[in-house]
């Protein structure tokens, strides 16, 4: 199989190298956004509650007690509750700044891949075309089907391999994004209805 894939030329190794990074950020962001995932269900109703009631001590230790994006979130909301409601949204807002950043780490290495493995297959594909009609130039033409299709097959598996690579990595891309998108939704939210609850 390695032999076959190097039959598409000195392009296959920057391809295959995009292949490699692209698997090892996808797992990676997939260990992570895991244990961003909401550990305590109805953590936002249960914090609320515990307000309501005056129990901000124990909303926040329930809050400490879990490790993820929308509990951290309700538990600066909470720590910041004295503060005037211009400091409150600016301290919150630097905070879900930085916990989106956190979430989209190395997501942008993905869009590159994903957008540049097909020009690498692309590329390989033309110069191997190339390198075919010098080789068909050298023999005057006189070339049978065979000799000219093998040509063309080892110039088309840089693109075969370019977008092989290109496909899942955009899928997991935007599947990242749309997990953050969500988590930061999620954060707003339990924010704002946190805040109502201490401006009432």
């Amino acid at each position: 199989m390695f032999e076959f894939l190097m039959k598409g030329g000195f392009l296959m190794w920057p391809i295959l190298l995009c292949s490699v990074i692209s698997v090892t950020i996808i797992l990676e962001r997939l260990y992570k956004l895991h244990r961003a995932r909401i550990k305590i269900p109805n953590i936002l109703s249960r914090v609320k509650n515990f307000l309501k009631e005056g129990k901000a001590d124990e909303a926040l230790k329930l809050c400490e007690s879990v490790n993820d994006p929308v509990a951290h979130i309700l538990a600066i909301v909470i720590r910041i509750r004295k503060r005037s409601i211009e400091e409150q949204e600016k301290m919150i807002s630097r905070a879900g700044s930085r916990i989106i950043r956190q979430l989209e780490k190395n997501l942008s290495g993905l869009a590159i891949i994903g957008n540049i493995t097909p020009l690498l297959g692309l590329l390989g594909t033309v110069t191997g075309m190339i390198k075919a009609f010098i080789k068909i130039q050298e023999l005057g033409g006189r070339v049978d089907a065979s000799v000219l299709a093998g040509g063309i097959w080892e110039a088309l598996i840089t693109t075969a391999a370019g977008l092989s690579v290109a496909i899942p990595t955009l899928v997991a891309y935007h599947y990242f994004e749309s997990k953050v998108d969500n988590i930061g939704a999620r954060m707003k939210d339990g924010a704002g209805e946190l805040l109502e609850i201490e401006h009432a």
